[in-house]
């Protein structure tokens, strides 16, 4: 019998390093991905179709939406962004277990629609580490960091629906107390009561 792979989501402010982290966790293991979003965005130079996201037209993301078929969704920038349901369930059916790298708003909605979901929340040691990590980057303006910082305070309020913080002040902590949650979870009981029915 095959177990049942799990749904992963983790959030946190930009510049905490949650790609990052998760990348690192599931690097080079079995059973374990990250999932791939739909967009009404136009592909980059370089992004494959079904690698970096499945590419549609916003009347395709629309019909989506209507016929449920995303976990949650957003726009940002004028673009459609969300996570489509048919390809976390069917890993998921597989024994995979996938991640998703989602904001606030968009892991309540995963919530609702997968109250199984292990929620997670990877935040940087201290807000003045993310004021330094979001500054070394060197893309952000001043205004655009102050607007990132008080958007990670707003995100901390609101949190209280986690599951989980994994701070992250060094990347291979950070990853194996992911992959820590992920066990445990996997060894709850009501996870594996039916192995006791043999």
């Amino acid at each position: 019998m095959i177990e049942k792979g799990r749904l992963i989501v983790v959030s946190g402010p930009s510049g905490a390093g949650k790609s990052t982290v998760v990348f690192k966790a599931i690097n080079g293991r079995d059973k374990m991905c990250f999932s791939t979003s739909v967009t009404s965005r136009k592909p980059r130079p370089g992004e494959v179709d079904g690698r970096e996201y499945f590419f549609i037209d916003a009347a395709r993301f629309e019909q989506m939406v209507q016929n449920d078929e995303l976990l949650e969704h957003a726009v940002y920038v004028g673009n459609y962004y969300g996570t489509p349901r048919k390809f976390v369930e069917d890993k998921l059916s597989a024994g995979e277990s996938v991640f998703l790298d989602i904001e606030v708003q968009g892991a309540r909605q995963v919530k609702e629609k997968m109250p199984d979901a292990i929620m997670i929340f990877l935040i940087p040691p201290s807000l003045g580490e993310l004021k330094k990590r979001l500054e070394s980057r060197g893309t952000e303006t001043e205004e655009t960091i102050k607007g990132r910082l008080a958007r990670a305070r707003e995100e901390y309020a609101e949190a209280d629906f986690y599951d989980y913080i994994v701070v992250n002040d060094d990347i291979d902590t950070a990853a194996n107390e992911l992959l820590s949650i992920l066990t445990a979870e996997k060894c709850r009981f009501a996870a594996r009561r039916q192995m006791l029915q043999e």
